[in-house]
């Protein structure tokens, strides 16, 4: 174990550069030109560097707070794509090459440019969606910058000319907000309703998690008031969950959706989350895939990852049927964390 608490050390060492007080340097929305730069939703301060690892669903070792409830940022869209693959599985999303409007008409799928988006855009994040969502322009996340994505081209939140659909590739935060919105619609239900029912429930999690939008995403839908959540905190709101939660998200993946001898996600749906996007390899369905060794190079091809901003991380390993899951590492040290961790992990498994 000698190595891997010299991993544990390393990220404790190396903490996100944001303060753990939301009224200080915190969050992303203050790198947004106005108007954009503001909180439209609730957030709470976070706590230290936590983590915990998992091997064959034993747990080996966690470290920090792993049972406080942290903001988890963009994190948040993984999930989402899981609450795809349940809306898949049940039947509700036959064809994720089918036009979003078809199913959703009348929530800002329907206009001439629109109307071309499919699910699969959405989740690859290749839609080119216009338009406002709950105030937020599309324009607020033209030429993003991301770590682990390529360069842009401009000054973020300049504004550049939209692409036909499925023709390029952008990490974004609105188009994904509507998303959400559109996974709403087709549920007729809330978002954590269904999370919590055919996610967190199913694998033992506990309750001290939450989900929430910002102050003005409610809708009338069925009769009855309903928050859209976001895919993220960028601008506030969104999944606060503990680390310890978020590894029993993790088995769904290392044991390809089946937990406890109960199937909670297709097999199939899985395999496509992890297939890469034409426009960006290193990307699946709102996954961050290594295939290339492109994400992180000291990890395996196989490895691939949900990555939230301050910075979160889920890293899952299949050839080791591990899970990891750190919050508020720096980022620009991830890489050789994980490579310690591999390391450690190895010489305790002895592989």
């Amino acid at each position: 174990m000698k190595d891997l608490q010299q991993a544990i050390q390393f990220s404790k060492d190396h903490e996100s550069l944001w303060d753990r007080n939301v009224n200080g340097a915190w969050g992303v929305h203050v790198n947004d030109p106005p108007p954009w730069n503001r909180l439209l939703g609730p957030v709470h301060d976070r706590g230290p560097v936590s983590g915990a690892i998992s091997v064959d669903g034993q747990v080996l070792t966690t470290w920090g707070e792993p049972d406080r409830a942290d903001l988890t940022f963009s994190i948040a869209k993984t999930y989402l794509a899981l609450l795809a693959g349940v809306a898949f599985d049940r039947g509700l999303l036959p064809n994720v090459s089918e036009p979003v409007h078809i199913r959703v008409p009348g929530i800002g799928f329907d206009d001439e440019h629109n109307a071309r988006i499919t699910w699969a855009h959405l989740l690859q994040q290749t839609s080119e969606w216009r338009g406002e969502c709950f105030g937020l322009s599309d324009q607020a996340d033209h030429f993003r910058a991301v770590t682990f994505g390529r360069a842009p081209d401009g000054k973020k939140g300049d504004l550049r000319r939209v692409q036909a659909p499925g023709t390029y590739w952008e990490y974004n935060d609105v188009r994904i907000n509507q998303f959400s919105l559109a996974l709403l619609h087709l549920f007729g239900r809330p978002l954590p309703e269904v999370f919590r029912e055919a996610i967190m429930q199913p694998l033992g999690a506990s309750e001290d998690w939450q989900w929430v939008g910002y102050d003005n995403a409610w809708i009338e839908l069925n009769g009855q008031r309903m928050q859209s959540v976001p895919g993220g905190t960028h601008w506030g709101g969104g999944l606060s969950i503990s680390a310890n939660d978020q590894l029993k998200v993790a088995r769904l993946f290392v044991d390809d959706g089946i937990v406890d001898g109960r199937r909670i996600i297709s097999s199939e749906w899985l395999a496509r989350m992890k297939t890469p996007c034409a426009l960006a390899p290193y990307y699946g369905y709102l996954v961050w895939l290594n295939h290339e060794r492109r994400v992180f190079p000291s990890v395996p091809a196989s490895s691939y990852f949900a990555i939230g901003a301050g910075s979160s991380f889920t890293w899952i390993e299949p050839e080791r049927k591990m899970a990891v899951v750190v919050r508020w590492l720096n980022s620009a040290h991830a890489d050789e964390f994980f490579g310690l961790v591999l390391k450690g992990v190895d010489g305790v498994v002895g592989r």
